[in-house]
């Protein structure tokens, strides 16, 4: 069975739900406070784990309370856990607000995912040379990102969330790229490349011509965008009505991950991909809310 090793973050998330957001400078009441599992990395092990594929992880955790909820999902959907590390520190923590409309702002306390450095991917580096795909984020140092990469015998996708500033030959190793359209202007930054606007097409464009073979831009409601063998090719998404979008696009890019260990092409496996990100917004939480096989994805209509 071929296999996915995601190298990222592992974190509690701490959530808050609010009618809006606060402006700055302004308290509002809230509601929630409870602890769930999360970290980017996390959140797309576990999204690929539930749709069945064989996952294994390398990060760290703390110790802390925050330990167990924080591993909850990756337990529950069976990913390997052997390779993930007990450090002196504190469990990751993101501080999430979530408005009445589903959008979310996230704050990020690394903790214990800030130990995946270079030496730490390291000594783990076969499990990684083992995998058919590595999965990688912005969540974890970028030395250990590009030991990570440097230790991939296979397909390498990123997701540089939060964009953090990584080597060149590493970012480019990725295959796809997958990013929004604020990220993808941020490594575009990074790489000292101008689009020739903020539309979506200029963006892919811009992301290959910069040197990607391939990008997939998450375009939110209106579905994404697949940029590759020179075209763009537009990925439609079930019309929902969101309740918490906290995790929708690291759902998306386990279950991107999840197909192509099937086999799928990059556009079938990002169609799919779109329903299942879209299916976890209905309701709270990341990890909670990702799809299992057996449960109904939304369809695309055209309505």
């Amino acid at each position: 069975m071929k296999t996915l090793t995601v190298v990222g973050s592992i974190n509690a998330d701490l959530t808050a739900r609010v009618a809006r957001h606060p402006n700055p400078g302004e308290t509002l009441l809230g509601s929630g406070g409870g602890i769930t599992a999360g970290g980017k990395g996390a959140n797309q092990a576990v999204a690929a784990a539930y749709l069945g594929a064989n996952v294994s992880f390398v990060g760290a955790v703390g110790k802390d309370p925050y330990v167990e909820p924080a591993l909850k999902h990756l337990r529950d959907s069976g990913v390997d856990l052997s390779q993930v590390a007990e450090v002196d520190d504190t469990t990751g923590l993101a501080i999430i607000t979530v408005s009445d409309d589903g959008e979310n702002t996230i704050v990020v306390i690394p903790g214990a995912n800030a130990h995946v450095d270079s030496h730490f991917v390291a000594e783990r580096s076969s499990t990684i040379a083992q995998a058919d795909i590595v999965l990688l984020q912005g969540e974890i140092p970028a030395d250990g990102f590009a030991a990570a990469v440097a230790a991939a015998k296979g397909r390498v996708i990123v997701n540089l969330a939060p964009v953090i500033e990584v080597d060149k030959n590493a970012l480019l190793a990725a295959d796809p790229l997958l990013a929004n359209e604020h990220e993808a202007g941020l490594i575009l930054d990074q790489l000292g490349v101008q689009a020739a606007s903020d539309a979506p097409q200029d963006l892919a464009q811009a992301l290959v011509d910069a040197g990607f073979n391939s990008v997939v831009l998450t375009l939110g409601a209106q579905g994404a965008l697949v940029a590759a063998d020179n075209e763009l090719i537009d990925i439609p998404t079930p019309k929902v009505t969101a309740v918490d979008t906290t995790g929708a696009g690291d759902a998306f890019a386990g279950a991107l991950c999840a197909r192509l260990l099937e086999g799928d092409d990059l556009v079938q496996a990002a169609t799919f991909a779109a329903r299942v990100g879209a299916t976890s917004t209905l309701s709270n939480g990341a990890q909670a809310s990702y799809p299992k096989p057996a449960d109904v994805l939304g369809e695309v209509t055209d309505a």
